[in-house]
């Protein structure tokens, strides 16, 4: 059963445990730390709450009644929810760490576990989830900017992402190199890009970068 409490403004941790004594021993420390805390006993319980998607650090037991943590980190992934996940276990090997890490988990904590380990490797597992946020925000944003473009706009920006002179834009295009220019000041002004580095750096992340112009560009 969840936690009734949670601190709005606080990173928000899941515990995942069949034990109870450890599911309250865990929410008390992390709660001392400053999180806010969710706990439950078992992954549907999880997956049932608006939980699977607002948490920061995901703390699994492996050894679950009538579940397996490995297997429900890869359903997690199958999901599309890219959680960090720390798993634990009281009675791991060698293979399962291998297959939880190559799984992506961020961590892998021997039950018992001490406290400084834990919040360790809980810091660590909620700072990789805010900057994947926040790097989620930035491409959404970047993507909305995109969408302003006009069609020959969006043809200028993956040229001129490509390294492409102005003048060899205009010839791919069969444009007056005029016409490049002000497409070229436009586009930088709807996309916020205040140099060529920061244009070709929003390019990438959208996709958008023209790679066989920037082999031409290379031979030019």
């Amino acid at each position: 059963m969840a936690s009734p409490i949670l601190t709005a403004c606080s990173d928000l941790v899941c515990v995942i445990d069949d034990d109870s004594d450890i599911r309250a021993a865990m929410d008390s420390l992390l709660r001392s730390a400053g999180f806010g805390v969710l706990t439950f006993e078992c992954p549907q319980h999880y997956l049932a709450s608006e939980a699977a998607d607002q948490a920061a650090c995901l703390l699994l037991d492996i050894r679950l009644n009538g579940a397996n943590g490995l297997d429900f980190q890869q359903e997690l992934l199958d999901r599309g929810l890219n959680v960090p996940v720390i798993l634990m276990t009281g009675h791991g090997d060698i293979q399962m760490t291998v297959r939880g890490m190559k799984a992506g988990a961020v961590n892998f904590l021997a039950k018992p576990c001490g406290d400084a380990d834990l919040l360790g490797a809980v810091n660590e597992a909620v700072t990789l989830d805010r900057t994947r946020r926040a790097s989620g925000r930035g491409e959404r944003e970047a993507r909305r900017l995109y969408d302003t473009l006009t069609p020959r706009e969006r043809e200028v920006m993956s040229l001129v992402a490509a390294g492409l002179l102005n003048k060899q834009v205009a010839g791919r295009l069969g444009v007056s190199e005029i016409t490049v220019k002000i497409h070229r000041g436009n586009m930088m002004r709807k996309m916020s890009a205040p140099s060529l580095a920061d244009l070709v750096r929003i390019a990438e992340t959208l996709g958008v970068r023209e790679v066989t112009a920037a082999r031409f560009a290379a031979c030019a």
